[in-house]
């Protein structure tokens, strides 16, 4: 079993998004700003599947939800 916490291009993998650095960067550059009443998991921008992922992870508190956090703060 794989216990180490996966990184935020672990997380973009996971969202079947580019996962390089740059891509990342990218990504949120583009997005951030979400206003501070949306949680990350309803923004316009994924997809059901996406948007099932982030708030399950949360929910569950899975071992993706710190990473998950942490891409919440960039984009807030």
């Amino acid at each position: 079993m794989d216990i180490n916490q996966p990184s935020m291009s672990d997380l973009f993998q996971q969202l079947g998004l580019k996962s390089d650095d740059e891509s990342i960067e990218q990504f949120i550059e583009k997005h951030k700003g979400l206003n501070k009443t949306t949680y990350l998991h309803k923004a316009d921008y994924w997809n059901d599947a996406q948007r099932t992922f982030l708030k399950e992870a949360l929910v569950e508190d899975a071992l993706w939800a710190e990473v998950i956090d942490e891409l919440n703060v960039r984009l807030h």
